[in-house]
């Protein structure tokens, strides 16, 4: 199965139920962020060590989503997919009962691995469903399932973690897998499974000069997205935002990035990757800097606050339609490989990005989106650099 054999239509409902998959793993994925404080201090730990939560679910997604697409190459589409959306469910029923902090990270990375198994191989059926010309309109909308968690699924789950506390959360995201998982049984349609290829060979696809030039810029750009983001309760208090106001703003920053999402997955197939990519990585550039400034000076503006923060989620999530489409374009023939490759590239961002952003949240929330925002124009310089790099070796 592969994006040159798409049957050139979509299957009613399709899309839309991987889309639902891909918003439970989303908002297992970034939940956390909401409620980070009151998990650090139920588990007796560091608000920075509570973080590592993200970065160890981030890591463990990065190395087994290549290794998954070896090992379950065979299997039918749906049943990989539903038996991934309940293990996502299980991973989530063991976090939310955590005793303790080494459980709920075990229990993280054990949710990563479903992830890793579901999200690369959404996006590959995404593509393989759709028409040429409308390809990076299906991979937007999957991928909008993971924005669309950013602007509902952690808001709400941070005002859930506050009213009923954090393992009510997770155990609400337990919930959801499980009902999406039924969903993906009814409406996905049978797809049979690809051949077997031995990871070394699969990994032959990065000889391709412009394979190896993209991934390393996902991995740049969603480390700048993610240095702030699982910090975002602190450090958005550092621009006088209470815990309500920070649910706001944490909810403007999912409307940005549904925007940014659906945006480039129009744009990308007009304009191209390469254009799409500048002007959100400047965009993000002058959201984390906005905020930056806020913050070192102290001034309270929130409504500037909440136009920075839309300016943030567009930047960050307007990356993935035009990286993933240049991918595809880099090697049709290997579509589910390299959407793999650049979800464990996305996923290694946001681990890099959340433990870099541990370090500079002990200097204040000034220097973290200092940082990130530099890590924005140096994804811009790099995209500079290396756009004119041809598909072939």
């Amino acid at each position: 199965m592969t994006a040159e054999e798409s049957p050139g239509g979509n299957v009613p409902g399709a899309v839309p139920a991987l889309a639902l998959g891909t918003f439970a793993v989303g908002t297992d994925a970034f939940v956390v962020a909401g409620f980070l404080p009151e998990l650090a201090a139920d588990l007796g730990v560091s608000t920075a060590t509570a973080g590592q939560a993200v970065t160890v679910f981030a890591a463990a997604y990065a190395l087994l989503s290549p290794l998954l697409a070896t090992l379950a190459a065979r299997l039918p589409r749906r049943r990989l997919l539903v038996g991934a959306l309940l293990g996502l469910g299980a991973a989530n029923l063991v976090s939310a009962l955590a005793p303790d902090f080494a459980v709920l990270l075990a229990s993280r990375v054990a949710a990563a691995a479903a992830a890793a198994a579901f999200t690369p191989n959404a996006g590959a059926i995404a593509a393989f469903l759709a028409r040429p010309e409308r390809r990076a309109r299906a991979l937007a909308t999957v991928v909008g399932g993971l924005t669309a968690a950013t602007a509902l699924g952690v808001p709400l789950g941070g005002l859930a973690g506050q009213w009923t506390g954090w393992r009510w959360a997770l155990g609400a995201v337990a919930a959801l897998a499980l009902l999406v998982a039924a969903a993906v049984a009814v409406l996905l349609p049978y797809l049979p499974g690809n051949p077997r290829v031995p990871l070394r060979a699969r990994l032959a696809v990065l000889r391709r000069p412009a394979v190896r030039a993209v991934l390393p810029l996902t991995v740049l750009g969603m480390a700048a997205a993610y240095t702030v983001y699982a910090y975002s309760v602190p450090a958005l208090a550092a621009v006088g935002l209470s815990a309500r106001g920070t649910a706001w703003v944490l909810g403007l920053y999912g409307v940005g990035a549904v925007l940014g999402n659906l945006g480039a997955g129009l744009a990308t197939d007009r304009l191209g990757g390469v254009r799409v990519l500048g002007v959100g990585y400047a965009v993000l550039a002058v959201g984390l800097a906005g905020l930056g400034g806020l913050a070192a000076s102290g001034t309270r503006a929130p409504a500037l606050v909440g136009l920075l923060a839309v300016a943030w989620g567009a930047g960050s999530w307007c990356q993935t339609p035009p990286q993933q489409h240049r991918l595809i374009a880099a090697a049709p023939g290997e579509a589910p490989l390299v959407v793999a490759l650049n979800s464990s590239a996305i996923y290694t961002g946001i681990g890099a990005g959340t433990l870099i952003g541990g370090l500079a949240e002990r200097s204040g929330a000034a220097v973290m989106f200092a940082t990130a925002a530099g890590l924005a124009l140096a994804a811009l310089a790099y995209l500079s650099l290396t756009a004119g790099e041809r598909a072939t070796a």
